[in-house]
């Protein structure tokens, strides 16, 4: 698949990995706004369309935890991606996850976040339809939209972020059947390295919170072995 011309919103306050990362990016054919502040790239957000949103999370003005909150406001569908600093916490890691989609830790390779970058892109572009594939389907009491990212009950509509959304999609195609983490990652992730890992918790976690209220729908944590996703499933 041909991401050239693709636009990328690249935010890192280090002038010279700014520099680096965009000249990579560009030489792989990406089309490059580069900020330095967390502001000046929520402006630029807003005053021009995106394929994909680079965040490093310590950013002056407005940081990229924050500044991806509102970027999820606007658009729930674009993937974004964190540069961070080892020196993050799990509770940090949680929390920028909330408007995240994965991040990268520094530091890192050109070739790991360039691989990085082609994964999501590709996952974000629509795909043609197979017979296997959901798009849409009834999970317990909830109603799963797919194509709209959505997932809705009799009191609440809740719009998924599209990494939310693609992993329910995958565990509803293989409801009630053991799934290894591998697995899961690399069909929904691509790989299944180490960071991705941790990334793959805390969307399972989300999960287990917006199908609480039905205590038919669970996701069994499978010890050494991966994860059950345990729901009535009803294609539509």
């Amino acid at each position: 698949m041909d991401f050239t011309g693709k636009r990328i919103l690249l935010v890192e306050d280090d002038k010279t990995l700014n520099f680096i990362i965009r000249d990579n990016l560009e030489e792989a054919g990406y089309s490059v706004t580069a900020t330095e502040d967390g502001e000046k790239a929520l402006v630029a957000f807003d005053g021009d369309e995106f394929d994909l949103c680079l965040f490093d999370v310590m950013l002056p003005r407005l940081d990229g935890f924050s500044l991806a909150k509102k970027v999820r406001e606007k658009n729930q569908q674009i993937p974004i991606l964190f540069l961070t600093a080892k020196s993050l916490t799990e509770d940090k890691i949680s929390g920028f996850a909330l408007g995240g989609d994965d991040y990268i830790t520094k530091p890192f390779s050109m070739e790991e976040l360039l691989m990085r970058i082609r994964v999501f892109l590709r996952r974000s572009q629509p795909q043609p339809a197979e017979t296997e594939e959901i798009s849409s389907c009834k999970v317990g009491h909830f109603d799963f939209f797919f194509d709209n990212l959505t997932l809705q009950d009799k009191s609440e509509k809740r719009t998924l972020t599209y990494k939310e959304a693609e992993l329910l999609k995958y565990f509803c195609e293989n409801s009630n059947t053991v799934l290894s983490r591998s697995e899961i990652l690399k069909n929904v992730w691509g790989s299944d390295d180490y960071y991705l890992g941790r990334s793959l918790d805390v969307f399972i976690s989300r999960l287990r919170k917006y199908l609480k209220s039905d205590p038919n729908i669970k996701i069994i944590n499978l010890h050494g072995i991966g994860f059950r996703f345990n729901a009535p499933i009803e294609r539509k």
